[in-house]
């Protein structure tokens, strides 16, 4: 766990990190894509550390991954490339710069190595894990092909390197239909994420069989939520995630991963709009449709808010938090994520 005594007393003897209005207004490009959602205060405190991070990028040939639900002054401050999580590994796959700093949770990072192992992949906060990598491990994996032998096992992206080096492909919630229905075989096992599968099994000709794990921000939305806020709020458009439970989905006008949600907010621009996923995403989208209302509620991962700007600057800096991947267990799984890459750029996704 990073000691933020420690991290603070380290870049306050080398930055000038103190809030600066005057800087504020000299960014004021790169605060225009975020200024809907971050207070002018707010941005004065943030700038130097933007200013900061995107000069050591150049210095260290580095570039930043950053998911969908990083907070706006990471998202659009110092990330290089954007995305979900099948948008960020294709990145990672042909990355040019020597560095990855991935502004996200553990398993992308790792990802990220599996894909690039010659490249330095640094993590922000080792302490940022998932609820679905953790839900299920390699030897849940085989539990699952014991109990029905001959079935592909298709793994979410959200799992650690050795379920993924145990399973025959990987899968993100943007793909994960068309991979299912692309298996050779009537009965298809999905790990971890028991409310993905259920979902894709709605949209499938296939036999879904699952490990019964979930996402803490997606599980905590229920129908009656959004019925009592149709009902409240009458003309929103209620977009899910197919991380959340069946009858939630059923219950929203539509239904999409991170990137098929922002598809759809770009190509309807609704009058008002709330996602039914982790709420920084609206906020990373707001500046860009203005003429859109997103309005609650909102669920935060308590795993992808440990990434901070802070962070960000410490690692780069120092060049510790390091991921690194046993090699035969990278070899592995890196043959089940360039399979789901490699679909998905067939199948056109």
């Amino acid at each position: 766990m990073l000691d933020i005594t420690h991290v603070r007393s380290v870049l306050t003897d080398v930055y000038d990190l103190a809030p600066s209005a005057t800087l504020a207004a000299e960014m004021q490009d790169i605060y225009a894509r975020m200024d809907r959602v971050i207070s002018p205060p707010d941005w004065a405190v943030y700038a130097p550390y933007v200013r900061a991070i995107n000069a050591l990028k150049k210095e260290r040939n580095a570039v930043i991954l950053g998911h969908n639900y990083m907070t706006p002054e990471i998202f659009h401050g110092v990330s290089d490339f954007v995305g979900d999580s099948l948008q960020l590994a294709m990145k990672a796959s042909d990355v040019k710069e020597d560095v990855i700093v991935q502004a996200g949770v553990h398993f992308m990072a790792e990802t990220s190595k599996i894909l690039s192992p010659q490249k330095t992949v640094l993590m922000p906060d080792m302490a940022a894990g998932c609820s679905l990598a953790e839900s299920i491990t390699a030897d849940g994996v085989e539990e699952m092909r014991a109990k029905y032998p001959g079935a592909p096992v298709v793994s979410y992206v959200n799992t650690t390197a050795e379920v993924k080096a145990a399973s025959d492909i990987c899968c993100t919630s943007s793909n994960a239909v068309q991979i299912v229905n692309a298996m050779d075989s009537d009965t298809v096992i999905m790990t971890p994420d028991q409310y993905l599968a259920q979902n894709v099994a709605n949209e499938s000709h296939k036999n879904v069989v699952y490990w019964p794990g979930s996402c803490i921000v997606h599980e905590q939305y229920t129908a009656k939520d959004l019925r009592d806020f149709r009902e409240w709020n009458p003309g929103t458009q209620l977009i899910a995630h197919p991380e959340c439970t069946p009858d939630v989905v059923a219950e929203a006008d539509f239904s999409g991963s991170t990137s098929g949600i922002l598809k759809y907010v770009h190509d309807k621009k609704p009058e008002r709009a709330m996602l039914i996923t982790e709420c920084s995403m609206a906020s990373n989208i707001a500046d860009e449709l203005p003429e859109v209302e997103f309005v609650g509620p909102c669920n935060m991962c308590p795993y992808m808010k440990k990434i901070t700007l802070e962070k960000i600057l410490y690692v780069l800096h120092t060049m510790e938090g390091q991921v690194e991947v046993d090699e035969d267990v990278a070899d592995k799984a890196r043959k089940s994520v360039q399979a789901m890459i490699d679909l998905s750029r067939k199948l056109g996704l």
